[in-house]
């Protein structure tokens, strides 16, 4: 099939994008992740229905409406460690590598924290420019690493998605061949001090994928695939996007089923342990789930031109509360979301077509999305909780 590149998608245009989503590797440059050596596969538990309702901003909303209107392509829901829901819509289905989008964040800031156990990385509070190449005086120029995980690193950027000049644009654009990931990283430009100001940077996570690669001396795929794909057991072959030097798109690049999404967020629910093996250090989750600072609290942390009503981690979102979710969240109304305290997770697969044709929540629909897998959560209160052996 002729391969065409990020452009010609026309996306953030209020395009059907379904079509496109569920064949990235078919169309996009990739490299690919094999499936696991000992695939792990949840049990099923009591199948449930989803709530027909939600409530956002103060009114019942339709659940069914919103899965319509969004181009929902997948919900998994897991209790406990079992699946209890499964849709499949539109271009979904249990085989289908799906593009992640951001959710791919969460993944690389996992794989930070096991190179810091391994000890490809020192510390995270040592200088990212230690690890990759900058030019003096731009933006990670002696940058802690522990700021840019926060997007917290102080580089002047935008992230809006409706404006074909803003910086997350031009980031796109380097997948056409304007120029490589890593040169973009390389010459970013510094606004703020750092560790003051949480602003939503996928730059920020493509320079955390430059920091993989040279402190480990391995390609992201290959990494990830010894690190989490393996043990993590995954059932089907990943793939991430990569440019034209074979540098993985960090930022946005992972195509993965549902399925195989859910593992990192059951990962995270059980505080790095999946199927009996530590994976991730204890304790790199229990710091990555924790808004730690002033910026990083819900609220404060900057989307494009305006604050966003959530907190912020090591490339997690952290709803507001006393619950402890966390999400990973990736344009277009991809989630894998988490409820500890109720044993919940879940993945949202979608590719809502209005989209980033503005910034505004009306089109996005980011907490809308979060109050609906709020709302299925909340239905498993009279069922026990048990962690995940």
């Amino acid at each position: 099939m002729t391969q065409v590149n990020m452009i010609e998608l026309a996306l953030f245009t209020g395009q059907a994008q379904y079509g496109n989503f569920c064949r990235f590797k078919d169309i996009l440059p990739v490299s690919c992740m094999a499936a696991s050596s000992a695939p792990y596969a949840f049990a099923d538990g009591p199948a449930i229905a989803l709530p027909k309702t939600y409530r956002f901003e103060g009114e019942e909303k339709s659940t069914e409406a919103f899965l319509a209107d969004t181009d929902t392509s997948a919900v998994l829901v897991l209790k406990d460690g079992a699946v209890v829901h499964e849709l499949y819509r539109l271009t979904g289905g249990r085989d289908v590598q799906w593009i992640s989008w951001s959710v791919a964040k969460s993944f690389i800031s996992a794989l930070v924290g096991i190179a810091l156990a391994d000890g490809a990385i020192r510390s995270i509070d040592e200088a990212i420019s230690d690890y990759i190449t900058v030019e003096p005086g731009s933006a990670y120029d002696g940058v802690s690493i522990r700021d840019v995980l926060q997007m917290s690193s102080g580089a002047r950027w935008s992230e809006d998605y409706s404006d074909p000049g803003s910086d997350v644009m031009r980031l796109g654009a380097t997948m056409a061949g304007v120029m490589t990931l890593d040169t973009f990283v390389a010459t970013m430009v510094p606004e703020s001090k750092p560790g003051t100001v949480c602003r939503y940077n996928s730059g920020e996570t493509q320079a955390l994928g430059a920091l993989l690669v040279k402190a480990t001396g391995r390609s992201l795929t290959d990494y990830m695939h010894e690190k989490l794909v393996e043990p993590l057991g995954f059932e089907a072959d990943a793939y991430w996007l990569v440019d034209g030097t074979g540098m993985e798109m960090a930022f946005a690049g992972l195509n993965m089923t549902a399925r195989d999404f859910a593992k990192l967020g059951e990962l995270y629910r059980n505080s790095g342990l999946l199927n009996r093996r530590q994976i991730v250090p204890e304790d790199w989750v229990k710091a990555s789930l924790r808004a730690d600072a002033p910026h990083l609290q819900p609220g404060q942390p900057i989307l494009a031109d305006h604050s966003f009503d959530l907190g912020y981690g090591y490339q997690w979102w952290l709803p507001d509360g006393e619950r402890g979710e966390f999400s990973a969240i990736g344009i277009y109304n991809q989630l894998v979301y988490v409820d500890p305290s109720r044993g919940v997770t879940i993945v949202k697969l979608s590719a809502n077509p209005a989209y980033g044709t503005t910034m505004e929540e009306g089109t996005n629909r980011e907490l809308e999305n979060i109050a609906l897998l709020r709302a299925i959560a909340a239905a498993f209160d009279t069922i026990p909780t048990t962690p995940l052996a």
